[in-house]
């Protein structure tokens, strides 16, 4: 069990919280940090998620409500789909879209579209109760794919499947987790707040 006592989560430590619901996101951030040599702990806990055109804005009410939540000083994670051809859309309502038209409503709207370029955005905002809202911007450019393709591994969530990386022929749901971090949008956020976070204990 966690005690709540931010002195063990200060900029100090190796251990950062990540307040998420989704073990798949858990995961791939974990792996990341652990490159930087920081520990990461999964804490669910209830979150606001406000709707907005800003996925910033989204990321930093989510924060401070998980803080608020629990005490202690931790991350979240905010991400959205922006395609070309629909004008960004989902965009930063993309969890709602997967939850309504999923994988296969994406691939309706873009049917017969010759531009199928896309771009995964990624927020990590961090929190500690003593300072501003701190956020860190990762994206990953690449194309919708023509099929939705999930592959053998079963690592891949979410719009990974209709998703392909510039420089990849594969989708993100065909990729092992290294090799989606090498590329991914999250990956890119979480390794800048990796940079920031061990600065801030030297």
């Amino acid at each position: 069990m966690l005690q709540k006592d931010s002195r063990m989560f200060d900029l100090k430590g190796r251990v950062i919280l990540l307040a998420t619901g989704n073990i798949h996101k858990f995961d791939e951030a974990r792996r990341v940090l652990a490159e930087s040599g920081i520990s990461a702990g999964m804490l669910k806990v209830k979150k606001v998620e406000i709707q907005s055109d800003c996925l910033e804005e989204i990321a930093e009410c989510s924060v401070i409500d998980a803080f608020n939540r629990c005490r202690l000083p931790l991350i979240v994670e905010d991400a959205g789909l922006f395609v070309a051809a629909l004008k960004g859309f989902p965009g930063p309502y993309a969890a709602y879209v997967y939850k309504t038209i999923s994988n296969p409503g994406i691939l309706k709207l873009m049917e017969m579209v010759p531009n199928r370029k896309a771009t995964f955005r990624s927020i990590i905002a961090y929190y500690d109760g003593r300072s501003d809202v701190i956020c860190f911007e990762g994206e990953a450019l690449g194309r919708i794919a023509n099929d939705e393709i999930w592959g053998n591994l079963k690592t891949g969530f979410g719009f990974d499947p209709i998703f392909q990386p510039v420089g990849s022929e594969k989708t993100f749901a065909e990729m092992t987790i290294e090799e989606k971090n090498y590329y991914s949008h999250r990956a890119n956020a979480v390794r800048k707040f990796a940079e920031w976070f061990k600065s801030k204990r030297c």
